[in-house]
């Protein structure tokens, strides 16, 4: 198990899509270690204790993150939060 952090919705200019995060994942540097987590579960949990689950999708840029999208949007407060991949 390995943690991670919430880092942003995935976001264009004028489109902002509530279900896809981009996530920094402890220990990837580059797109090829970001590589290793495609397919794998994101679990959120909540303050009052509701886990929110998603699945990594593919690399995103070049300096480890990774794009996951949940079956629920995360809420705002989920931004710069702690996430586990299993």
């Amino acid at each position: 198990m390995t943690n991670g952090k919430v880092i942003q919705f995935r976001r264009g200019v004028n489109t902002i899509r509530e279900r896809h995060f981009i996530i920094e994942v402890e220990g990837s540097k580059n797109r090829k270690e970001a590589g290793q987590f495609i397919g794998k579960i994101v679990e959120w949990k909540s303050p009052a204790g509701k886990i929110i689950k998603g699945k990594i999708m593919a690399a995103h840029g070049n300096k480890g993150l990774v794009r996951a999208a949940f079956e629920r949007g995360l809420p705002g407060q989920a931004l710069i939060t702690k996430v586990e991949i299993k």
